[in-house]
């Protein structure tokens, strides 16, 4: 077995906590344009978001210790994960629901962490990508809206960012490093990171909502605040203010981006203090 021996009940904790803390993190970031934030007014929109994202935590932990106890990336890991996964998804709905995406991205990372404890982020997400790989022959065949986004229009969606080894997940990390190198602070270096995810993303949760005129045009506005910038500049915050109440006014949400965040930050929190940017 190459991956670490049994008995690691604190680790498995540990990683799962730090994906819960992740998704948390990037819940409690504003403004976030078009995703839901602490400027929301109602329990459903926000608090209940959190508490329903500690849901996931026994799921999450359960992931990590199967990984370890699986030692390589096989199709029965992946059919693991995924019963794990739908159970998880029930408990999380009884808790008010919400967090699917982040819960199929944290899970393959936890799961890739767990399996290398000591890898890199790029490790990790090859990791991930073996995973993604396989596929779940339990999982019941019925449509979704990402599903079909996909078939209607190639775009990616969740599935295929895995399959990818989640490049947006790199390039957030790449994002946070560089805007912290620049001087941001933590909140403006996250919104960079978000806004970079958003500038490239085929959002099929977007695509539902405002076809591929109205992605292509968020990915503009997204990227139009980086150029201006980024968030810690007053040109770029203005423009991040004026994508942010366009989104809300057409009530459009880039919801993919949101989980890919929290999935990039996740893998931030696994480096060595002094590896982060």
């Amino acid at each position: 077995m190459t991956g670490t021996q049994y008995g690691n009940g604190r680790e498995d904790q540990a990683l799962a906590k730090a994906a819960v803390d992740a998704l948390v993190g990037q819940l409690a970031l504003a403004p976030k344009p078009g995703l839901p934030d602490p400027r929301e007014r109602t329990a459903r929109d926000h608090s209940a978001l959190r508490w329903s994202a500690r849901a996931l935590l026994p799921g999450l932990i359960a992931m990590a210790a199967t990984a370890r106890r699986t030692g390589e990336p096989s199709a029965r890991l992946r059919a693991d994960l995924g019963a794990i996964g739908r159970s998880t998804e029930h408990t999380v709905a009884l808790a008010g629901g919400g967090h699917r995406g982040a819960l199929w991205t944290l899970g393959l990372l936890v799961a890739a962490a767990a399996l290398r404890p000591e890898a890199g982020p790029a490790d990790t997400t090859a990791l991930a990508k073996q995973l993604a790989a396989y596929p779940d022959r339990r999982a019941p065949r019925r449509p979704s809206r990402g599903s079909t986004m996909s078939a209607r229009y190639g775009a990616a969606g969740a599935r295929g960012e895995a399959r990818a080894g989640f490049p947006h997940v790199r390039r957030a990390l790449t994002a946070l490093a560089t805007a912290r190198s620049q001087g941001a602070s933590e909140p403006q270096a996250r919104l960079d990171a978000l806004l970079t995810v958003m500038s490239t993303l085929q959002d099929t949760e977007l695509l539902y909502a405002a076809g591929p005129v109205g992605l292509r045009q968020v990915q503009a506005g997204a990227r139009g605040v980086l150029q201006a910038g980024g968030t810690a500049t007053e040109p770029g915050a203005a423009a991040l203010g004026v994508l942010d109440t366009d989104l809300r006014r057409r009530a459009w949400s880039p919801r993919g981006s949101g989980p890919l965040l929290a999935g990039a930050l996740f893998l931030d929190a696994l480096k060595p203090a002094g590896a982060r940017g």
